[in-house]
């Protein structure tokens, strides 16, 4: 496994303390905004933005899809459209798809370790960049 983002060094094998560290490091503004976790076959897990406003995705190399993260409880404070600013981009997301930061770190460790996902989290097609 390979973890990368903004402004900090690539880390071969993280530990669960650097990835949980890390992640939960992440703002939507300033040096540290986005994070991926890649694996041997070049599948990956990312994220953009840092706190209560992150944004996460994965990549299935075998199919070349990206999908984007979704759970059932719709954000009140984000509405559909509302846009995401990070260090690497700007995007519009839909209420369902913000998400805290500690279940980014819980999504990456599942992906890490080959687990099934939290039963909250749903994946849909991500849109065409």
């Amino acid at each position: 496994m390979k973890f990368e983002g903004q402004n900090f060094a690539v880390v071969n094998a993280p530990s669960d303390r650097v990835l949980e560290s890390r992640l939960l490091a992440l703002k939507s503004y300033g040096r540290h905004s986005y994070a991926s976790l890649t694996d041997a076959q070049g599948n990956y897990v990312q994220v953009a933005g840092g706190g209560v406003t992150c944004m996460v995705e994965s990549f299935d190399a075998s199919t070349s899809t990206r999908l984007r993260a979704f759970h059932d409880k719709p954000s009140p404070v984000f509405p559909d459209g509302t846009v995401l600013s990070f260090g690497g981009n700007e995007m519009r997301l839909k209420s369902d798809e913000w998400f805290h930061a500690s279940s980014v770190v819980e999504i990456f460790l599942c992906f890490k370790y080959g687990r099934h996902y939290p039963e909250t989290v749903n994946w849909r097609p991500a849109p065409q960049k």
